[in-house]
């Protein structure tokens, strides 16, 4: 009976959070857009204000991690450190400086009986996120749903659970003191996995899941949520190297792709050569790789040109490792590219280094991927990067959003329709 209550006490208090979040949503859907902008520049600076006890708890929870023994990427991604923090700051700025969404006409006609129709932009409701290590996206999300007029509910991972309390706190008496409603920015106030399955059972209040984690926790969010899911699937990230190439320029793309931050969902996982520069481009890459401490998997004709490189499996090519890891193969065409592509990729991002404009444009054709690059860093599928201030994630699907998902992905439409007495005969 008693483990009984205390699952009904925890779904009584998410019950609580999600029915606040879908009250604010409403009162947010009036605010206009300088108030909304108000709010978000007060965001920024209490982000700032309470910069030592954002630290103090994300130096705890780091602590804890490795205490735990979580890799030393994952880390990586938990930690925040003055530069990240300040670079949280300026995302909550970058989208107070970014157009509002709410209210944009998108189409205006007029039928023959007079009616006049609008398809006006609209905020979805109630956003609720899911996500792992990066505590930075609690404000990432936060804002760009306060800039959309959606509320949110977030639910980050227990590794960084004090930090996320932490952000969440510094944001809520930004709302308080603008008389906004702090629950437009709710946080699940467990760090218990239960948390999670009951938050997918609040259909009522949340209009939509985006998931921000491994494979695991997307496929299960999936499986189980009454909610609508928008993916933000794994990243299972290629640069293809053609034979008309660059070659000093694809190093730098490569090591850029692989080893910045290899933590990251954009990051390059697997690396294409066309066989007629593989024996002269793979011995040099793989050198300074190996020296940027990457571990090279490769097949069997990688192998014979760089001896001592590990075998490349199967499972290889369609893992995302998240770490200082990289699958190699050698193709005979571009072709052959395309097609292990789609073979083993995410719909993620995908590169292609080339000086011929033709095979440039084969590849942008050819890859059904969210974002697809050319003679560039897959590094760059960011929200921030691609001048969308922040992200809210980045979509793997193909339906309502796909790619970085900024403010215009946070809303959707409604008709206004005019008359002035119309009846249908």
């Amino acid at each position: 009976m008693g483990s009984e209550m205390t699952a009904e006490h925890l779904r009584q208090s998410i019950q609580q959070v999600t029915s606040a979040a879908r009250a604010a949503s409403r009162e947010l859907a009036g605010l206009s857009s300088d108030r909304k902008n108000a709010v978000l520049k007060s965001m920024a600076a209490s982000l700032a204000k309470r910069r030592e006890p954002i630290l103090s708890a994300n130096a705890a929870d780091v602590e804890s991690a490795r205490r735990s023994g979580l890799s030393g990427a994952l880390i990586d991604r938990l930690t925040i450190t003055d530069a990240r923090l300040q670079e949280m700051i300026a995302s909550v700025e970058a989208v107070a400086a970014l157009p509002d969404p709410v209210g944009a006409v998108l189409r205006e006609w007029r039928r023959p009986n007079g009616l006049v129709i609008r398809k006006v932009r609209v905020p979805i409701g109630v956003i609720g996120i899911i996500y792992e290590s990066r505590p930075n996206v609690t404000s990432d999300c936060a804002a760009l749903c306060l800039k959309s007029a959606n509320a949110v509910v977030l639910r980050g991972g227990s590794e960084a659970f004090r930090s996320n309390q932490a952000i969440a706190e510094a944001l809520q008496e930004a709302l308080r003191a603008n008389g906004a409603p702090a629950a437009a920015v709710s946080l699940i106030p467990v760090p218990d996995r239960a948390g999670v399955d009951i938050m997918l059972q609040m259909d009522r209040d949340i209009d939509v899941i985006i998931p921000r984690g491994g494979e695991a926790l997307i496929r299960k969010i999936v499986e189980t949520s009454r909610i609508p899911v928008i993916k933000h699937a794994k990243g299972v990230c290629h640069v293809y190297v053609d034979q008309p190439s660059d070659a000093a320029m694809a190093e730098r793309i490569v090591l850029n792709a692989k080893c910045q931050r290899p933590a990251t969902c954009n990051a390059m996982e697997t690396l294409l050569v066309h066989e007629g520069i593989a024996s002269a481009f793979l011995p040099g890459i793989v050198a300074k790789l190996q020296a940027a401490k990457v571990e090279v998997r490769g097949c069997e004709r990688t192998q014979a040109i760089v001896p001592g490189v590990a075998a490349a499996s199967e499972a290889d090519w369609s893992a995302e490792y998240l770490d200082l890891i990289l699958s190699v193969k050698v193709v005979r065409s571009l072709e052959e590219a395309l097609a292990h592509i789609a073979r083993y990729g995410s719909n993620h991002s995908d590169a292609i280094i080339t000086s011929d404009s033709a095979h440039a444009d084969r590849f942008l054709a050819g890859v059904d991927s969210a974002c697809v690059y050319v003679n560039a860093s897959t590094r760059f599928t960011d929200g921030f990067q691609f001048g969308l201030g922040a992200e809210i994630g980045i979509s793997t699907d193909k339906l309502h959003a796909r790619g970085p998902m900024g403010l215009e992905e946070l809303a959707t439409y409604k008709y206004l329709v005019l008359g002035n007495g119309q009846i249908r005969e």
